[in-house]
Order: structure tokens, then sequence, then C-alpha cells
């Protein structure tokens, strides 16, 4: 009887197991795999959602390298990536200076990481209000006396996309924040208290102990908000859908439009696997960067 029971408790054991295995990768199979090996396949297509399609080989590919919006968002996408370095070093700061035990620390981090659960949209119009001629920004540099006409932040090509750039950071300070935070709590106290008492000054424990055991971390948050940097699209859809004339256009915004305003799906899908290997590309800059003994330099 003993036998029995456990033989069948096992059974049970390896088929609640299976079922756990095989339904993510179901899932995953159906909503990423498909649509990834699908979106290729019609990137050879001038594809027709309603009617039939047409397979044209490499045309979508030759007709974006002689496409100079695509180039424009691409070199929009690549600009975008200066977000990353203040936005990291503004973060580890930040989580360095809220790990200490000082007044109100827990309401300055709410404070801090509000902006993340702060919803796009309403981040969107409240940051349109702000950057009007006549909006908040304009109203404080004026009245500091650092401008004397007001800058038409999300109107002027030239200002546009760095101004879309802050909102990224603003939202993204307090999601790196948290995990620099997690980090800075897994350092073992012993090890900077022995720098202290070794003699290390406060930035020789911050440069030569803080940073090289958050290395991990750094890599995580930069190949991240590099990802985020390059796919970037809400909040640019949300506060100029691209404009004005194409100046805060990035790839997905190029790629949204091709495929859903002009319907062309097949090249949007060629744009979309063409950028694909540029995320890629710097997904791997950010690990060979940050392997172990990468960066050396700084820290000896």
């Amino acid at each position: 009887m003993p036998g029995r029971y456990y033989k069948s408790l096992r059974k049970k054991q390896l088929l609640l197991a299976f079922f756990f295995i095989t339904t993510p990768t179901l899932l995953m199979v159906l909503f990423i795999y498909y649509p990834l090996v699908f979106g290729i396949k019609i990137s050879f297509y001038q594809y027709d959602i309603v009617g039939e399609s047409l397979y044209i080989g490499l045309k979508n590919y030759i007709d974006l390298f002689h496409d100079p919006l695509f180039w424009n968002a691409f070199k929009n996408s690549l600009l975008y990536l200066l977000v990353v370095p203040p936005l990291q070093l503004v973060s580890i700061l930040l989580a360095v200076l809220l790990d200490r035990a000082i007044k109100g620390r827990n309401l300055f981090r709410t404070f801090i990481f509000l902006p993340v659960v702060t919803p796009i949209t309403i981040a969107a119009i409240t940051w349109q209000w702000m950057y009007r001629e006549k909006g908040f920004i304009n109203f404080l540099l004026h009245s500091l006396h650092i401008i004397d006409e007001p800058i038409a932040f999300l109107s002027d090509p030239k200002v546009a996309l760095f101004a879309i750039m802050f909102v990224t950071m603003w939202k993204g300070f307090g999601y790196y924040m948290v995990i620099y935070l997690a980090g800075l709590q897994s350092i073992p106290r012993e090890l900077i208290e022995a720098a202290r008492v070794d003699g290390a000054k406060p930035s020789q424990v911050f440069f030569k102990v803080t940073i090289p055991l958050l290395k991990p971390y750094i890599l995580f948050c930069s190949t991240m908000s590099s990802i985020a940097a390059l796919n970037v699209f809400g909040e640019i859809y949300a506060m100029t859908k691209g404009g004005p004339v194409h100046a805060t256009e990035t790839m997905g915004i190029f790629i949204y439009n091709r495929a859903f305003e002009y319907l062309q799906f097949g090249y949007s899908n060629a744009a979309a696997v063409l950028f694909s290997f540029v995320v890629i590309a710097f997904s791997l800059l950010n690990f060979y960067l940050f392997r172990e003994g990468g960066l050396k330099s700084y820290y000896a």
C-alpha cells in the first residue's frame, strides 16, 4: 500500500511539473516565437492583411536603405541613447543618498518612485502643459532671467527630442534607484568598514568598493535602459507623435506609422528586423563592457 501511494503521489507531481513547464512554453511559442518568425517572414512580402500578399524578396530591405525617413528615425533612436549615462549616474547617486539613515528617507523614496507608476498618458499631458510657451518651465526660466523669449520645447525641431528625453529620465530614475538600492543593501558592510579603517576616503570607498560590487546591477540597468531607449515609443507618441517634421520620430514611431497608418506591414517588419540587430548589438556591448574584468581601467 505505501509503495502504491508513493507511486501515485510521484505521478501527480510529475503531471504538475509537466503542466507548469508546458504552459509557459506554449504561451511563449504563441505570443513570442510565432509572431517573431511570422514578422521575419512577411518582411519579404508586400503584405496585404485582407488580400493576397506578394513575395518581393529583399525589396523592402533595399527600399529601407534608400529611405531618408528610415535613416532619420535610426539616427534619432541612437541619439536617444544619450539618456542612459545620466539616468544611471543619477539613479546610483540617489540610491547611495537614500541608503543612508536620513530623516524622511521612506518619503523621499516614495516621491522619487512615483513617476514610475504614473501612467504615460497622464505624464505626457502634464509635461505638455509644463512645456507650453506659457507653461511652468518657461515661466520659471523667465523669472530667473535665464531666457528672454519662451522656448518652444515641443515645436522646435532642435529641442523637441531632448525635451522628451528628460521625461524619459524623470520616469526612469525611481525604477533604477530601487534596483541599485537592492544592490547596495547586498554589499557586506564589513567590506566598507574595513576600507574606512584602512584610511580610505569616502570617494575612494565609493569608486573602489561600492561601484565594483555594483557591477552586476549596473550591467542589468544599463542593458535594460539601453533597450528601453532604443525602443522608446509611449512618451513620443503621447507628446508629439514623431513631430515636428519627423524631429522626434524614432524607430518605434517609424515602424508603427508604416504599419498602422500606411498599412505597409512588410516594410515595417523589415525595419523592425534590421533594428532588432542594433538592439542586440548594444545589449552585447553592455555585456562586454561590464563583463568580469571589463572596465578594469576605471577601478585600477
